[in-house]
């Protein structure tokens, strides 16, 4: 029985005996008994994995850790479930950031992943030299070889000044010599030394020193110039300080003037303005003329009267409108017959011909009519309508041409071939310059004030009568026309100057518009200024009593579109030959302030009595 119980028991290790005979160290013995204790501690743990589910322990239970964790029993251990990912994060991507690795080049990597290693050494390799550049410069042991500042001969240098500008100087003058070595924002050196943006970014040229923007960390980077360096060269390009000086000066005196005249522009479009509404206001408050239709008078001149006062006005508006009878057909409403004339006025005729023209083309070329060439085959009538017929010729790119056909009771009496543009203001420009001391307008006596002194002066019936007929005329024109005299050249060739403007415009028109207005002006006091050239150059010479004048071709071209024939424009007309009975004229419009807006030339047919040469003549068509 004892053996069987000793046998069922556990092993245990004997006592430790005493060596006899032996010498040991206390080393030696601490290193037994650790070995020892090993020896008994995996003793004990074969006996546990040995072991059976069935067997009890000591103390008569069944031990607890009977299944290890890796067992694939039912009854093993399980491991904690993983917590579930909320639904409402949606999609995402999970890192293990603890096995990432920095790649040095702007991201991470996982651990596991390849990395470049030619990368790696690039990146070390540039952090070397960085790490390098930024080092200060050894200090020799001998004081020879060290740089010095040029001002004070110190060895303690700033060491971004020399690196940047070049420049050798101590922290110590660069503080005390602030006229000299301090440093220039960009802003400063173009708005100080006139420099441009060119000259600054050149580094070889201008070496600058970059700063991050002290207002705000997204703006582009400072760049700061060191101020001697920045004055030598700007000594260099304008020649000297004076000269920079006088440079500056100019443009702020350019600045100046482009701001006044800013303002005097937005002051003038203000008094404009407030005039137009303080003369609405009175209009409201003035009897308003209800006008019927345009009635044609007996002499062809188209009125319109008031039902309630009675007042009579003859209107440019009315004078130039058409009627559209189809697409490229339209037909005239009023023809006005000057007093002693063969035909209908040919200043009416062409721009009732160009208001057609300018019906027939787009809007972007409407505006900008380039020229016009027109030609005057028959005497029109003013008891019949004209028929204008629009053939639109080519529309291209930058030009679109149209002939315009004037027709009366089925014969063609005008033609007319005109171009419209599309506006180039990026081209250069020049004109021939107005004549100078031109008298202003209201210093100038108008036609009808000369025609009133010749009737008081004259005694002679016939010449009262022509100037009654020329005042009653003059009064009803819808253009008001101003004498600004006559100029003689050195060979003798008189130069009329007038002054023209449309009567009763409240508004202003657009610039198509008025291209057709001041085409009716261009016709005004033209050709006759070949007839008094004649008579004034041929005193004396031969005959000189015109007694026919009548216009063969008229042609303008139009460079400009900032003009208002409600104001004065000045006609500057010359004749410049004639012969065969035919007779040239030439002419300049310009505004008040000078710019020449067209230029007209016309031909026509100036004929004197020459019934005591008895020459021989064929009765004329016209």
């Amino acid at each position: 029985m004892e053996s069987t119980a000793a046998s069922g028991s556990r092993y245990t290790t004997p006592p430790p005996r005493e060596l006899q005979g032996l010498d040991l160290t206390p080393e030696q013995v601490k290193r037994i008994e650790l070995n020892r204790l090993r020896a008994k501690a995996r003793q004990r743990e074969r006996e546990e994995q040995a072991s059976s589910s069935s067997s009890p322990n000591a103390n008569g239970k069944r031990p607890l850790g009977i299944v290890p964790a890796t067992s694939t029993s039912p009854t093993a251990p399980k491991p904690p479930p993983k917590l579930k990912r909320d639904s409402r994060l949606g999609k995402y991507f999970e890192y293990d950031l603890s096995k990432m690795v920095n790649s040095k080049g702007g991201f991470l990597v996982e651990d596991g992943k390849e990395v470049d290693e030619e990368v790696r050494a690039k990146e070390k390799e540039r952090e070397r030299q960085r790490a390098m550049q930024n080092l200060d410069p050894p200090i020799m042991l001998d004081p020879n070889l060290n740089p010095r500042c040029k001002e004070c001969n110190s060895m303690d240098i700033d060491q971004t000044y020399k690196k940047v500008f070049g420049c050798l100087v101590c922290n110590k003058c660069k503080n005390e010599k602030p006229e000299k070595y301090s440093l220039l924002t960009k802003t400063e050196c173009k708005e100080d030394y006139l420099l441009t943006d060119a000259e600054l970014r050149d580094q070889e040229l201008m070496p600058h020193l970059l700063k991050a923007n002290p207002h705000k960390s997204t703006f582009a980077n400072m760049m700061l110039f060191l101020r001697y360096q920045v004055e030598d060269f700007a000594w260099k390009k304008w020649g000297s300080p004076e000269a920079l000086d006088a440079e500056w000066q100019r443009r702020v005196e350019e600045k100046r003037k482009k701001k006044n005249k800013k303002f005097e522009e937005g002051l003038k479009e203000l008094r404009r303005r407030t005039r137009e509404t303080v003369w609405q206001k009175r209009k409201d408050q003035e009897h308003k003329h209800v006008f019927g239709v345009v009635e044609k008078g007996p002499d062809g001149v188209g009125k319109q009267v008031c039902h309630e006062c009675g007042f009579t006005i003859d209107q440019i508006s009315s004078a130039l409108e058409v009627e559209q009878l189809d697409v490229n057909l339209y037909r005239s409403k009023t023809l006005y017959l000057p007093p002693r004339a063969r035909g209908v006025f040919g200043g009416q005729v062409i721009s009732q011909a160009l208001v057609s023209a300018n019906n027939s083309v787009d809007s972007a070329f409407s505006l900008h009519v380039s020229n016009i060439c027109c030609y005057f085959l028959l005497s029109a009538s003013a008891a019949a309508p004209i028929l204008y017929h629009v053939d639109r010729v080519r529309d291209g790119r930058s030009y679109a041409t149209r002939a315009v056909r004037a027709v009366q009771r089925g014969r063609t009496v005008f033609l007319m071939l005109c171009s419209f543009q599309h506006p180039e203001p990026r081209q250069p420009t020049f004109q021939l310059p107005m004549p100078p001391d031109v008298p202003s307008p209201e210093a100038c006596e108008g036609i009808e004030v000369i025609y009133e002194k010749l009737f008081k002066e004259t005694t002679d019936a016939k010449v009262k009568d022509f100037c009654l007929t020329a005042l009653e005329e003059r009064r009803r024109s819808p253009i008001e026309v101003k004498l600004a005299g006559v100029r003689e050249s050195k060979d003798g060739v008189p130069t009329f100057l007038y002054w023209h403007k449309a009567r009763n415009t409240p508004v202003r028109y657009d610039a198509a518009f008025q291209k057709c207005i001041l085409s009716y002006i261009s016709d005004s006091q033209f050709i006759s200024a070949a007839r008094r050239t004649l008579t004034q150059l041929n005193q004396g010479k031969g005959p000189t009593k015109v007694v026919m004048q009548i216009s063969l071709d008229h042609n303008i071209s139009f460079y400009d579109d900032n003009f208002d024939c409600g104001e004065w424009l000045l006609y500057v007309i010359v004749s410049e030959r004639a012969a065969s009975g035919r007779a040239s004229v030439h002419g300049r419009m310009y505004t008040p302030s000078g710019t020449l807006v067209a230029i007209c030339n016309q031909e026509g047919v100036v004929r004197v009595d020459d019934s005591d040469a008895g020459a021989d003549r064929t009765p004329s068509k016209l």
